[in-house]
């Protein structure tokens, strides 16, 4: 084993602590023959338990050794994935320095254990390579990337030569990229001793476009934008303002869902993290991915400065914002910064300066979204339509009559109407065990 991955060129950078080099270093003591058999055993062990540990985090199953080296196979970025990325398996003498490295994958995964396991007296490789996992709640695990790591190990298992796996992950840096952005929808951004990283968000919300019961010309507006985004179309930023509870987080949760097969992405990112935004791009501009930037609930207070970074980067700084990258927001002010009647008045007494300049600073920030789209609070016809859609979403076969009345009792004395309430109606219904038809 150990012989064989020294001789990765492409994709050698594996870390000295990754488990396969580890693995590699407990295999050459092992064919030295000097070495102790209970210090072997335990290192071995320790490395078990790193690949047990990936896999209940993956939601991994059967074959483990398989999946951990096709999860390397597809998160490894190096000049040959990156530009595989960006333009597929073109023809150039790269591509023979790949399939040696596959032809060595191909090894690893055809790797026998049998020796090692009966000189030490154990029998954990023969375990993980025939395993059951324990059923786990999609909550608990990155089902997208589970699904996707377990498909691509179990092709590379039927590959009858590199050739074959050659065109397996290929294919895959192509549909999908490589490493986590490859694998992720959505990510927030996090320092690390003073370096920026992207952390994956795991677990977001399956949800559609068509859960969102109503709006549709506003979900037309967003979709549209989004469509010529991904297609390398011209394309704006969005602001989606209005009531609270109107469904405009919820937009653009369902966005990230619909298109994510298209090479859409999302990163989350905090108003005290603006100041990184410049950042944030300039590391995913070259990348083959469509990023939207998202700003939840976004608003400023008077005294607050940072909307100041998202101008520069919107427009108005020297670098071009890339084509790749476009920024939705959601906010419950229609000019996000708040205002004061104070702002309106010309000229401030005493030192002269012009008050109505002051607004129009904060107001242009909004005119830096090329899509403004506003999401009002439903009437109450609407509100019944609302609810109506959900509890049959939701199995619920309430007559209309009964439903209306409930929700209506409802609604007032849980915050008025709007879509959020709806759907906490409908939970509430769904939640009871004597629901009445």
């Amino acid at each position: 084993m150990y012989r064989d991955i020294a001789k990765l060129v492409l994709y050698r950078d594996l870390g000295e602590d990754s488990i396969l080099m580890k693995l590699s270093e407990v295999f050459e003591e092992f064919d030295g023959g000097h070495y102790e058999k209970p210090v072997l055993v335990s290192r071995i062990y320790d490395q078990i338990k790193r690949i047990l540990d990936i896999s209940t985090s993956y939601g991994f199953d059967k074959n483990l050794w398989h999946n951990y080296l096709a999860f390397i196979l597809i998160t490894n970025e190096n000049s040959f994935s990156m530009t595989c990325e960006k333009v597929g398996a073109n023809d150039g003498t790269v591509n023979s320095f790949a399939k040696a490295d596959f032809k060595i994958f191909k090894k690893l995964f055809d790797f026998d254990f049998r020796t090692i396991e009966e000189a030490l007296d154990i029998d954990c490789f023969s375990t993980i390579t025939n395993y059951k996992a324990i059923g786990k709640k999609e909550q608990m695990y990155n089902k997208n990337v589970s699904l996707k790591v377990q498909k691509i190990s179990e092709q590379i298992e039927q590959a009858a030569d590199e050739n074959e796996i050659f065109d397996i992950v290929t294919g895959f840096y192509k549909a999908y990229g490589v490493g986590m952005f490859g694998l992720n929808k959505a990510f927030r951004i996090t320092r690390e001793n003073g370096c920026l990283e992207f952390v994956p968000i795991n677990n977001t919300e399956d949800v559609r476009l068509d859960d969102l019961i109503g709006y549709e010309i506003q979900k037309k507006k967003i979709v549209d934008n989004t469509e010529a985004f991904v297609e390398g179309r011209k394309a704006n930023n969005a602001l989606l303002f209005g009531d609270s509870g109107t469904g405009k987080s919820t937009t653009i949760k369902a966005i990230i869902n619909e298109y994510y097969d298209r090479g859409l992405r999302m990163i989350e990112i905090y108003k005290h993290q603006f100041e990184d935004l410049a950042q944030v791009i300039s590391l995913v501009k070259n990348r083959n991915y469509r990023f939207v930037i998202y700003m939840d609930d976004l608003s400023f207070e008077e005294f607050e400065i940072e909307y100041k970074y998202l101008k520069a980067v919107i427009e108005g700084g020297l670098e071009i914002r890339p084509d790749n990258v476009l920024i939705y927001a959601t906010s419950n002010r229609r000019h996000i910064i708040k205002e004061t009647w104070s702002d309106r008045n010309d000229v401030e007494v005493g030192n002269g300066m012009h008050r109505s300049d002051t607004m129009q600073e904060k107001l242009s920030l909004v005119n830096r979204f090329g899509v403004t789209i506003s999401y009002s609070k439903p009437s109450q016809k609407e509100f019944f339509q609302i609810v109506r859609g959900l509890a049959d979403k939701n199995g619920i076969n309430m007559e209309d009559d009964k439903l209306f009345l409930e929700a209506n009792k409802w609604e007032m004395s849980h915050g008025g109407i709007s879509g959020r309430t709806a759907q906490q109606f409908i939970n509430y219904l769904a939640g009871k065990s004597d629901i009445e038809e």
